[in-house]
């Protein structure tokens, strides 16, 4: 059986994305190594990874940092709107929503320019 573990960022700031991330969840991250953090959840790990680390390991133009334009880094909670008055020193470029399909939902890009969406399901 195949069990999804985590999505990898690829940075050059691994510790300016690390503080963004603990700042977002309020959960603390894991440091194994100074090119390497996780963030941990109950429903999967966020892993943050130097982008010098992870060329010397997978070879040139494998991965570019801060380069996405395809893919959201989805975190659900509670309250969007609570998250959304209470992370007013990040910039968001769509303020809390309600979306087609019910989700309440709030976007943001990261310091790296990924995608964010914070979302509450309907009830």
């Amino acid at each position: 059986m195949t069990t999804f573990a985590s999505v990898r960022v690829v940075t050059t700031d691994v510790d300016r994305l690390t503080a963004f991330y603990e700042h977002l969840t309020g959960l603390t991250a894991s440091r194994p190594a100074p090119v390497f953090a996780q963030i941990a959840t109950t429903a999967g790990t966020l892993a943050i990874s130097s982008s010098d680390l992870t060329t010397k390991l997978y070879g040139e133009d494998v991965v570019r940092p801060a380069a996405n334009h395809s893919a959201f880094l989805e975190f659900q909670v509670p309250d969007v709107d609570a998250e959304f008055d209470r992370l007013q020193d990040l910039e968001f470029i769509q303020n809390p929503t309600t979306m087609p399909w019910g989700n309440r939902s709030a976007l943001l890009r990261d310091p790296d320019g990924n995608l964010v969406n914070l979302f509450t399901p309907p009830n």
